[in-house]
């Protein structure tokens, strides 16, 4: 067995995983490799971003198992592999804090101000500005999968009100005060002072907030996506900025990435942009590699991986307790 490896790793990973499977060849192809090693491989785990000869993968027929080392699937689940054999798990939910911890810094970093403070800061200006409280807001949380769950854990200690849509929408935690299927997204941005995004990109997400969505929401809400940028009509996210509909945006991933230097998003006052980090963490490539190595040795035994993804959905389907 070919085991390809695609993600920052380092000698003590590839050990881990050469353990777990004594006779297998493990290939730390690296983002140079990939292209070419994925096609002699069966078993793939990490995240590619490079292009990728999945038609080809998928032809040959080799290739049984892939573990990505992300939570976003749209980097492998493309339709040749979508319709194929190929068992496709993710590390949805893996990175829930790290998420969590970057969707706090866009949002209180807007809330209380800090664009126009940073400024102030270098011209020396030591002048009281107008701030927000996120205490008693409404906040909507838009995909209550694992970052949306673990984000909701973290705002009720803001004694926020807690709304949420979700695909599945069971499992109700008890601070949120209702959970709604995702056909009632128009109500949760109508009563919502802040919108998060944590769902996933698949052609039913693709552009779902569009500018009717911006104009459902409430006049000076805040917004946050920390999903995927493709899931926002882009164009329409700064008509709404420029209108003054928002008060201002926190953005972790953007439609095209990088965003390009054009974009009007840059040089807003009421806007935070990072560069799709909020996954990252100090432990990130370890985690990655504990959850492969555990999911490998379930595929050894013949058992589902853990976070067995419904490739028609684009992500694992939680299941009703």
């Amino acid at each position: 067995m070919k085991i390809a490896l695609c993600y920052q790793t380092q000698p003590e990973f590839v050990d881990a995983i050469q353990q777990v499977a004594p006779d297998a060849e493990v290939i730390d192809a690296g983002q140079e490799g990939i292209a070419d090693a994925i096609l002699d491989a069966d078993v793939f785990c990490g995240h590619a971003k490079v292009p990728m000869p999945w038609a080809e993968v998928v032809q040959k027929g080799k290739l049984k198992w892939i573990q990505s080392s992300a939570a976003g699937m749209d980097h492998c689940l493309v339709p040749e592999v979508i319709a194929s054999d190929i068992i496709v798990s993710s590390a949805s939910g893996l990175f829930a804090n790290q998420v969590a911890e970057q969707t706090f810094s866009l949002l209180l970093g807007l809330i209380r101000s800090l664009p126009v403070f940073f400024r102030a800061q270098a011209v020396k200006d030591y002048t009281r500005r107008p701030t927000h409280d996120l205490h008693g807001k409404t906040v909507g949380i838009v995909g209550l999968g694992g970052n949306g769950r673990r984000i909701a854990e973290i705002l009720a200690a803001f004694q926020t009100r807690i709304l949420a849509t979700d695909l599945f929408p069971y499992d109700c935690p008890d601070h949120v005060e209702a959970l709604w299927p995702a056909d009632r997204l128009d109500d949760l941005l109508a009563e919502s002072d802040v919108v998060i995004l944590t769902l996933p990109l698949n052609a039913s997400t693709y552009h779902i907030i569009d500018e009717g969505r911006f104009a459902a929401m409430k006049q000076d809400a805040w917004f946050i996506n920390v999903a995927r940028g493709q899931v926002v009509k882009e164009v329409a996210l700064v008509e709404a900025l420029q209108s003054k509909k928002l008060l201002g945006a926190g953005i972790d991933v953007a439609e095209i990435e990088p965003l390009p230097h054009e974009s009007p998003l840059w040089t807003m006052g009421n806007v935070i942009i990072s560069p799709h980090v909020g996954a990252q963490g100090a432990t990130r490539n370890a985690d990655a590699t504990q959850l492969f190595c555990t999911n490998l040795r379930r595929y050894l035994n013949g058992e589902p991986p853990i976070n067995l993804v419904d490739k028609q959905l684009g992500f694992p389907v939680r299941k009703p307790s």
